[in-house]
């Protein structure tokens, strides 16, 4: 019998692939894609994509999306409060596991797994400890397409916002940058690829500076084109 799991979904590359790899094993039956929006802007949390958008995205895929609601700014505690609601209601109905598409972050992983160990589950890291350029350059081989959402200003240029993560975006990237941006360098949104039922469809909006730092590159959902 097939170990039920829940995705932790941002919508972007990592979660993408680490869904694929889970489904590729076998070993798990996966119920929903649980992603977090902020409520000021309708938005997910750091990625900056459009609720609509994931949705859609979700509906491609096939999968439930279930989604936490934090303020802007929201504090640790706030987040983990809407998480642990989330997770609790998700144990009440058999489900004991939760994945993530983290690579090597050692302090988020810890992160996470003591959230769920106050919710009485346990985490399943798939790309855990793998050589991001290998996976950059399997995730691109493999068909999946994505767009670049953000990027941090502080280590590259306005133009990397809007981009397609492609062999061609891994080269220009400068050498202190990872190719999976692990380090917070850039997120992005997935809109095909090998678990797709169809292409997400959007339209480039307007790129723009938050926080005197980070570069957004909006993506108009297909209805609002």
């Amino acid at each position: 019998m097939k170990e039920k799991v829940i995705v932790a979904w941002s919508g972007g590359k990592d979660s993408a692939f680490a869904l694929y790899e889970i489904l590729e094993s076998g070993s798990y039956e996966v119920l929903e894609l649980l992603t977090t929006v902020t409520r000021d802007y309708d938005r997910i949390s750091i990625h900056g994509v459009r609720r609509a958008l994931v949705e859609q995205q979700a509906n491609a895929l096939g999968f439930p999306l279930e989604i936490t609601f934090i303020s802007k700014g929201a504090s640790d505690a706030e987040y983990e409060n809407e998480l642990l609601k989330a997770l609790k209601r998700q144990q009440d109905s058999g489900v004991s596991y939760v994945m993530f598409g983290d690579i090597f972050l050692e302090d988020v992983r810890k992160y996470r797994e003591r959230i769920l160990t106050k919710a009485k589950m346990n985490g399943i890291f798939p790309l855990w400890k793998r050589d991001t350029q290998v996976l950059a350059r399997q995730f691109i081989n493999l068909g999946f397409k994505a767009i670049i959402t953000s990027i941090d200003s502080t280590v590259l240029g306005k133009a990397f916002a809007g981009r397609e993560y492609d062999e061609k975006f891994l080269s220009d990237l400068p050498a202190n940058v990872d190719p999976c941006g692990e380090n917070g360098e850039f997120h992005s949104f997935v809109y095909d690829g090998p678990l797709f039922r169809e292409r997400v469809g959007f339209k480039k909006g307007e790129i723009v500076l938050r926080e005197n730092r980070f570069y957004f590159c909006d993506l108009l959902p297909k209805k609002e084109i």
